[in-house]
């Protein structure tokens, strides 16, 4: 399972973007999928995660009510909203893909993709 992510960028504080992680795998409606941060230094981060079948979602603290993951099985794409961005928001953004559900747990994703970078300023 191929995942490429997209829709980074440089935005002030307040802003908002959309990620989007997209693949052609024709199963990709079967994986859940679980976005991820990190920073330089730092391990990753979990930031959300959406089921297969988008019946259950999670999120990191940090980012509950700012952020929103959802995705369009016809478009094979997972999404993830990010509302009220922090500067503290700036990473490089990844999305990954396991079969069955998971939502923190990194080890347990089977697949990656490459990263976005998101850098807010203050």
């Amino acid at each position: 399972v191929q995942l490429q992510a997209s829709g980074g960028g440089l935005v002030q504080a307040g802003d908002s973007l959309r990620l989007s992680c997209a693949s052609s795998a024709r199963t990709f409606s079967s994986y859940t999928v679980g976005w991820f941060r990190q920073t330089p230094g730092k391990e990753r981060e979990f930031v959300a995660a959406i089921s297969w079948d988008s019946t259950r979602t999670a999120y990191a603290d940090s980012v509950k009510g700012r952020f929103t993951i959802s995705r369009d099985s016809a478009k094979n794409t997972v999404y993830l909203q990010m509302n009220s961005l922090k500067p503290e928001d700036t990473a490089v953004y990844s999305c990954a893909a396991v079969l069955g559900w998971t939502d923190y747990d990194v080890d347990k994703y089977d697949y990656w993709g490459q990263g976005t970078q998101v850098t807010v300023s203050s």
